[in-house]
């Protein structure tokens, strides 16, 4: 159960990387990110290419080294940073866009539930 929970984390990582890998074009930064100094336009894009390492990363450990993660010290350190990597997440999906919206709600969800996945292998 519990390494099957982690093959279902690197799953949701990887989607996550290919959700971040469209946001060129989901975003039409092309368009918008004009509006921004030279500077902050490429740290936005900069941030958004190292997410979607730090995706991939996560999404391999967690495929191919669930077995080190789970019986390890430091393998249960990383799913639990990676946990509260997500549920970071979801705080400030909060803070910076509310609730209002119901496409906010669901990204809140969707990072609860990516934190949900990683504390459980650890904490059941």
């Amino acid at each position: 159960m519990k390494s099957m929970l982690l093959s279902i984390g690197g799953i949701y990582c990887f989607a996550l990387a290919v959700f971040h890998v469209f946001f060129w074009k989901l975003f039409r930064w092309r368009q918008d990110l004009h509006r921004l100094t030279a500077t902050n336009r490429a740290i936005m894009q900069i941030l958004n290419l190292r997410l979607i390492y730090v995706f991939i990363i996560f999404g391999v450990m967690s495929l191919v080294f669930r077995e080190d993660l789970l019986g390890t010290s430091i393998g249960r350190f990383i799913v639990i940073a990676i946990s509260l990597f997500w549920f970071g997440r979801a705080i400030e999906q909060v803070i910076f866009f509310g609730l209002r919206r119901p496409i906010s709600v669901a990204f809140f969800v969707t990072f609860l539930v990516g934190c949900t996945i990683f504390a459980l292998p650890i904490f059941i």
